[in-house]
């Protein structure tokens, strides 16, 4: 089997966004977005996620067969993430803890 050859110009750009979306994350981490601070922290994530995954571990040339187990694992991933958050969110339908009542203190006779 013949490796695959990638020009070393492909890895250097790729390193290159790399950085700018880590410098990116790390000015968003500075701005206030508010609730979509954690949006854009993650969709930044992603997206390096799938440089390394697709030029450094050479997913984009690599057989079907591989393809398909990573897709699977990321099915996986997602499956248990929204069983954590249909867990956390239907959290509110319990009632929560009362505190102490104030009632009058019975004296001893």
């Amino acid at each position: 089997m013949s490796a695959h050859v990638v020009p070393v110009k492909t890895y250097a750009t790729i390193f290159l966004c790399l950085l700018a979306l880590t410098a990116l994350t790390t000015g968003v981490a500075f701005i206030d977005l508010g609730p979509l601070n954690t949006v854009a922290a993650l969709a930044i994530a992603v997206a390096k996620m799938l440089l390394v995954a697709l030029f450094f571990m050479h997913l984009r040339d690599s057989p079907r067969l591989t393809k398909v187990v990573v897709v699977a694992g990321l099915f996986w991933l997602a499956l248990l993430i929204s069983l954590t958050l249909a867990d956390n969110l239907t959290r509110h339908w319990t009632a929560g803890p009362t505190g102490w009542e104030n009632t009058p203190t019975q004296t001893r006779q």
